[in-house]
């Protein structure tokens, strides 16, 4: 992993904003506070699973980066509790490689997920990205911001309260996977690049080899029950990116 600052620029916010990363290696945490502090973060950790818990539950973070592998509770347990009780933002770090774990990590409410080979560039970009996708929460939820009902065949997406629902069962989707099920119903029937994508649902842009959207949509239709092999909603078009399919 790459801690050198990668061309960030220092936040000017006067307040500091709190984060907290639990993660079992100490020297990670002193480094990711050491990089993200001058950038405006106020930011605590947590070695243990159960530490984190408690200071997430007990704390007003505005995002947390939560690793997979923690002693005393794994991190999907940690991620577990905490959506039973707060929507705060969920970054995840992980060492492994397996696509599955990951596809759990989001099915579970996790944000996005990030390997721990990242440089910093990319971490204070993601954390950025799933503090906005909040705050878009928090204005939709206070009914500043209100967009018609889209429908397509037994789907049906309200933007202006964020929700979605599959004929008569609502569906339990993250902000991030929202966002994706969003940008694909505006453009049905016209395919999307995963770039589009990523700059509808985060504003940031990725490198062209970057393929966490595919982690995302396989994670979105398994809550659609869409079979991806005879798709009734997101089509994969190859080498390019998907579609929402016309109904």
């Amino acid at each position: 992993m790459n801690m050198q600052p990668e061309g960030a620029v220092p936040g000017s916010a006067s307040v500091a904003t709190p984060v907290i990363i639990i993660d079992d290696d100490p020297k990670l945490c002193e480094l990711i506070r050491d990089y993200l502090a001058p950038l405006g973060y106020d930011v605590a950790s947590a070695n243990t699973g159960p530490e984190g818990l408690e200071k997430v539950l007990n704390g007003n973070y505005r995002a947390v980066i939560l690793d997979v592998m923690l002693p005393g509770m794994d991190g999907f347990e940690v991620l577990k509790a905490i959506r039973h009780e707060s929507n705060v933002p969920v970054l995840m770090l992980t060492g492994r490689g397996d696509e599955a774990d990951r596809v759990v990590g989001l099915e579970i409410g996790a944000d996005d997920y990030l390997p721990k080979t990242f440089s910093t560039r990319e971490l204070l970009a993601r954390l950025r990205a799933v503090m906005r996708r909040s705050q878009s929460d928090d204005r939709a939820k206070d009914g500043s911001e209100i967009e018609a009902d889209l429908t397509n065949g037994d789907l049906i997406i309200s933007p202006g309260s964020r929700t979605a629902a599959l004929g008569d069962d609502p569906l339990k989707l993250t902000s991030l996977e929202f966002d994706l099920l969003l940008s694909l119903m505006r453009a049905r029937g016209r395919v999307r690049s995963r770039e589009q994508i990523l700059d509808d649902v985060a504003g940031r842009d990725y490198d062209v080899f970057d393929r966490s959207i595919d982690v995302h949509v396989s994670a979105l239709r398994q809550k659609l029950g869409d079979d991806p092999k005879a798709p009734n909603f997101i089509q994969t078009v190859r080498s390019v990116g998907y579609m929402m399919i016309q109904q």
